[in-house]
């Protein structure tokens, strides 16, 4: 592959997670271009010296090296493929380098695509959280060798603190789903252990010590459950893009002929908790499921949205204000009928 001298950078997609990794590159002195669909997310960036693009075209056209994070896989291929998009944009030799979470099949073809043309595009999804992009400390899963990837080392090292080289395009993206994957397990583990907790009179934050001290330790229980303690539903990574992400794995492990009942399971909490109205709030917000109707209304949340043929919908007079293990039953009640709801589509696309 060619060899470029990494100078001029674009960034497209400066949300959650893009808005800090931009910074980190831009702060490291590379010269940044930005485009995002909502411009006022970009300003900051635009303030501290970034140039303004108004397509992913614009930005990509001088550009060495092309970072994408946006949402779904559709958006993705928007970008890339569409009018304005950036794999007819970038120069020869260019690198396009994709750090949303999406599907290991696209990557592929976005890779096979680029090559023809004498461009390159590599899938690397990061994680790391919000935290993590603003800390410049994220986990990266590159769909390539360390020898081709090598040209990108220099940015790249703004924002990681870890870079992982999976080998084949797509590669990196399906690393990211078994990260998704044992994610979500922990994410539910969690929950049920604070439920428990909760209902048997426990003191939450001193349950949440001891756990984080022995073998149900995990990233997630560490940094997540305090904030489900305190009822911080405020997000690092959206409940949206948890669901979408566990679609795309269940999705691929359905392609491959693999069963994984956990991230069923969690796939189904999560998207009953989009459907009532947690989709912004952070994963965190997946414990409301197993609390009382106050508290899910306090939160935003409205059960009443799901639909009632799906089973999951939970008589209000059942649910309401009443003492303490009322509302745990109907709680409980609430969780088992989340588990029978309609899997809504598992393909990425939720």
């Amino acid at each position: 592959m060619a060899f470029v001298r990494v100078r001029k950078v674009a960034f497209v997609g400066t949300g959650i997670m893009g808005a800090p990794i931009a910074r980190h590159i831009l702060d490291a002195g590379f010269d940044l271009t930005v485009h995002n669909r909502t411009k006022e997310k970009a300003d900051p960036l635009v303030e501290a010296g970034a140039h303004w693009a108004d397509t992913p075209a614009a930005a990509a056209k001088d550009a060495d090296v092309i970072f994408t994070m946006v949402g779904y896989p559709d958006d993705v291929e928007d970008v890339y493929l569409g009018k304005n998009g950036i794999l007819d944009a970038a120069p020869k030799g260019a690198w396009m380098v994709d750090l949303t979470t999406s599907s290991p099949t696209l990557a592929r073809e976005l890779h096979d695509a680029a090559e023809v043309v004498n461009k390159h595009a590599v899938d690397c999804p990061v994680t790391g959280g919000q935290q993590g992009a603003e800390d410049g400390t994220l986990t990266l899963m590159m769909g390539a060798t360390e020898v081709e990837a090598k040209v990108l080392l220099p940015v790249l090292d703004t924002f990681a603190k870890s870079i992982n080289y999976l080998g084949r395009p797509g590669d990196g993206q399906t690393c990211k789903l078994c990260n998704q994957v044992s994610l979500a397990s922990c994410m539910v583990g969690y929950a049920d252990a604070l439920a428990l907790a909760r209902q048997s009179g426990l003191d939450l934050d001193q349950v949440v010590d001891v756990l984080s001290q022995g073998m149900g330790d995990s990233a997630a229980l560490e940094r997540l459950a305090p904030k489900s303690v305190v009822g911080d539903y405020r997000p690092g990574f959206l409940n949206e893009h948890m669901r979408k992400d566990i679609g795309l794995a269940l999705k691929d492990a359905e392609d491959i002929g693999v069963d994984l009942p956990g991230a069923d399971t969690a796939f189904n909490l999560y998207d009953v908790l989009c459907q009532i109205g947690g989709s912004k709030l952070g994963t965190q917000a997946l414990t409301l499921l197993y609390q009382n109707e106050g508290d899910a209304a306090a939160a935003g949340l409205d059960w009443s949205l799901l639909d009632a043929d799906d089973g999951g919908y939970v008589d209000k007079d059942s649910a309401g204000e009443k003492d303490a293990p009322s509302q745990a039953a109907a709680g409980r009640k609430r969780v088992q009928l989340v588990s029978h709801t309609r899997t809504a589509s598992q393909n990425g696309e939720a």
